[in-house]
């Protein structure tokens, strides 16, 4: 008998995917993100200036507060892939089936194809968090997209400028330029990282090594990477050749109502007799900042 698929991932099973598939993406962990965001949601900072004043009997208004506010629209997406079981069987693992050439049975096929589906999610999110142009299918505006991303747009990003194209050997140089460039009243702050990709960071990784502080890289404890007293925040997404220093709290990923979000297998089999299943995935994403004078950009 030929492989049956009766699931229909929808609803709060969809949601569950998603969140996995969402969660996988390693720069989220490092954004501010807002779910539920059905259609548009306000990104709201609040920053004061000038509040703390000499004491008086009478009240004096002293000091300002500047509320900065920003659209965050995720941008639908989707996934319909035609998929051929005989394929997605071959790369299985053929130990989850029992013998037999037609046994193809098995609870633990439909999670494969889910698993398969995420990492697509994933590694499509990644991208387009740091690079993404709404112009183009499949993704939505990132931060650092030239001309229209949110940085460009915003146009009060601060700006570092690099040595050179990074190396081992220059990029604890660029890493004391950028540290330099971050605003007084941001450096010190609990949340704030530097973004950086995994080749950045392999770079960082060498010239401590060769300074010898290889010590510091065990990482059997709690250990946190960090330069200069800033937390490293190594994303797969980041571009080479360029960091970013910015809070947790300032950088926002929005997504839908994981509960509204539909995932479906479709066999194909039993309506054209092919060996063909049909996986449909909708889903919404996008970014926004807040404040970009707190936020410093190297290229």
């Amino acid at each position: 008998m030929g492989l049956s698929i009766t699931s229909n991932y929808a609803g709060k099973d969809a949601g569950i995917f998603i969140s996995a598939a969402l969660k996988s993406a390693k720069s989220l962990e490092f954004l501010t993100v807002m779910e539920n965001v059905k259609y548009k949601a306000n990104v709201k900072k609040l920053a004061g200036a000038s509040l703390i004043a000499d004491a008086t009997c009478d009240f004096t208004d002293a000091g300002t507060l500047t509320l900065t506010e920003k659209v965050l629209t995720p941008k639908a997406l989707q996934i319909n892939v035609d998929l051929c079981k005989k394929d997605l069987l071959a790369s299985w693992e053929a130990n989850q089936m029992g013998a037999g050439a037609w046994n193809r049975e098995s609870s633990d096929f439909n999670a494969y194809v889910m698993s398969y589906l995420a990492a697509s999610i994933s590694d499509g999110i990644e991208t387009s968090i740091w690079s993404g142009a709404d112009a183009t299918g499949g993704q939505f505006e990132g931060f650092l997209t030239a001309t229209t991303g949110q940085f460009a747009v915003d146009g009060t990003v601060g700006t570092s400028t690099a040595t050179a194209a990074y190396t081992a050997l220059n990029i604890i140089e660029n890493l004391q330029t950028l540290v330099a460039d971050i605003p007084a009243a941001v450096y010190g702050t609990e949340d704030l990282h530097i973004y950086m990709n995994q080749k950045t960071y392999r770079f960082y990784v060498s010239a401590i090594s060769t300074l010898g502080y290889v010590n510091a890289y065990n990482m059997n404890g709690d250990y946190a990477p960090m330069f200069e007293g800033v937390k490293l925040a190594v994303t797969n997404g980041m571009p080479d050749n360029q960091m970013v220093a910015a809070q947790k709290s300032n950088l926002f990923f929005g997504t839908d109502l994981l509960s509204d979000v539909e995932v479906k297998f479709l066999d194909m089999g039993a309506l054209d007799g092919s060996d063909n299943l049909r996986v449909i995935a909708k889903y919404t994403g996008g970014v926004q900042l807040g404040v970009g004078a707190d936020i410093t950009h190297q290229s």
